[in-house]
């Protein structure tokens, strides 16, 4: 069969996850895609990096800023599909602040759960979650249930085939490559 494209896999992962969230925190907060967000920059760095997560979690009283963007301080989780450069922006949402970070990786049908962020920009812990598990996100106050059964992989598996074998993964996610993101645990 043929390989699934990655911008589907992408979208079919945000969208359908978008949905379940924003479900689940009706009047706390906002679920937005691709909104442009500051985060610190990196000690030594001149201005705020400005990233634009697959998926956030905004709090209730999130306000835009000057620059008319959303600052990290009201953001309560990010999502982000599995790609290169992953690292860098782990880095950001960890020096931001931002308790849950969460890499769903189709490649390898599993869901990392990044948490206790440090201002030096690691994640001091994470749980790797395989496809069909569902994921408890502890969002400000109250608990959302992130369901990851329909979440697909790169190649279409039949119905009896498991949804929780892995994939070969194509490139590290933040904080299992030694060099990229020390001290974030990979569990």
């Amino acid at each position: 069969m043929p390989e699934v494209p990655y911008d589907e896999l992408r979208w079919a992962v945000v969208l359908g996850a978008a949905g379940q969230l924003g479900e689940q925190p009706a009047g706390h907060g906002r679920v937005l895609s691709g909104v442009a967000i500051d985060f610190p920059a990196a000690p030594g760095g001149p201005d705020p990096v400005v990233l634009a997560p697959d998926l956030a979690v905004l709090a209730r009283d999130a306000l835009r800023g000057g620059r008319g963007r959303f600052g990290a301080a009201g953001v309560e989780a990010v999502l982000e599909v599995a790609r290169p450069g992953l690292a860098e922006a782990a880095g950001a949402y960890a020096r931001g602040g931002v308790p849950l970070y969460l890499v769903v990786d189709p490649a390898a049908a599993v869901c990392t759960l990044h948490t206790a962020p440090s201002p030096e920009g690691v994640y001091r812990e994470a749980e790797r979650v395989p496809f069909g598990n569902d994921l408890f996100l502890a969002l400000g106050g109250r608990t959302a249930v992130l369901r990851t059964d329909e979440f697909p992989t790169p190649s279409p598996a039949s119905s009896a085939a498991p949804r929780t074998a892995p994939h070969p993964v194509p490139f590290p996610t933040p904080g299992t490559d030694p060099g990229v993101g020390r001290g974030i645990v990979d569990g």
